[in-house]
């Protein structure tokens, strides 16, 4: 039991005060008669009224007592759950963040296309686990999967150019991914990898990355990014910010075995409205039952026991004190 106002509880202190006043006002309103001999006095029983002298005083400390606890708000607690099936599946996002990935043949450029859409995409799939693994020479992870939505999108938007050594490590990347979501319970798993190039760094083989992906059931969704045509990059030098000219030409093949080898599929964004149809087609993906089990701390309000409690003792006293030991004054 817990008490919304607890404060109301130090009402009770007054009890002191109140008692030690009765036990004066008693002791000084003691008559006294001299006898030679009580024994006989003290083989009659006392009356019924005596025994209930102290009662009312009772009745009312009482009173007190329990109008101080109802006041307070005595509250119940209890925890409760509740489970239920939602349709979802597991979702982690490998997102190329090379220096190509500027190119402006997208707006404002492929980077902060991608981000965008991706964040979109988040936005749409609430019952889902989504996660970001961002690569380029290196690969590490920005976000493990989650479902909370608004601290993946402030992640996606936040991924930077510069942020990691320059370079295209594409089975680094995909195998980062794989890591991530292999202990995952969820029969239906999957990662969209997005790039504009062809594996250039890192360790690992694309194609052996995929295969662990097979083996752990993940399936992956290839996304090359970038136009037909040739693409303006800017980048810094110490007289500011230049353009270079690159031909949108990546290493389609090795994407396509990699959806292929994996049950996934590649596709081919070559500006921002195919991209969103991309991410669109990703979005009617078969879903696979999620059990969530939500927890709930329920309050059960609990004072008016205590109040009629107190009411019915402040009754009892009147009914005593005017009616069962009423006294005659002069």
């Amino acid at each position: 039991m817990t008490f919304a106002y607890p404060e109301y509880l130090f009402l009770m202190l007054l009890l002191l005060p109140m008692t030690g006043w009765y036990i004066y006002e008693m002791r000084k309103s003691d008559a006294s008669l001299r006898l030679s001999d009580t024994s006989t006095l003290d083989r009659q029983p006392k009356p019924f009224r005596v025994w209930l002298l102290h009662l009312p005083f009772i009745l009312r400390f009482a009173a007190i007592c329990l109008i101080s606890i109802a006041l307070a708000r005595p509250q119940l607690s209890s925890v409760g759950s509740r489970e239920e099936s939602t349709e979802g599946i597991d979702i982690m996002m490998a997102l190329d963040v090379s220096g190509t990935m500027l190119a402006e043949d997208f707006k404002p450029n492929r980077l902060e296309a991608a981000k965008e859409v991706a964040a979109n995409f988040v936005k749409d799939r609430p019952n889902d686990q989504i996660g970001l693994v961002v690569f380029a020479g290196e690969s590490f992870t920005q976000c493990p999967l989650t479902t909370d939505q608004n601290v993946l999108v402030n992640l996606i938007r936040s991924v930077e150019f510069g942020t990691i050594e320059d370079g295209t490590a594409i089975g680094l990347g995909l195998a980062n991914a794989v890591n991530r979501m292999k202990d995952s319970e969820t029969k239906s798993k999957v990662i969209i990898l997005l790039t504009d190039g062809s594996n250039n760094r890192g360790d690992i083989d694309p194609m052996t990355a995929a295969e662990i992906a097979k083996t752990f059931g993940i399936r992956v969704y290839t996304i090359g990014v970038g136009s037909y045509e040739q693409a303006r990059v800017p980048y810094q030098t110490p007289y500011g910010v230049q353009y270079t000219t690159i031909d949108s030409e990546f290493d389609e093949t090795t994407l396509r075995r990699i959806a292929e080898t994996t049950d996934g599929q590649y596709f081919r964004a070559k500006d921002n409205s195919s991209l969103e149809s991309v991410y669109a087609e990703i979005d009617q993906l078969e879903k696979t039952k999620l059990r969530v089990r939500e927890y709930s701390r329920n309050h059960q309000e609990n004072w008016m026991p205590f109040l009629y409690a107190a009411l019915a003792c402040l009754i009892l006293e009147l009914i005593l004190r005017y009616f069962v030991l009423r006294t005659i004054s002069n």
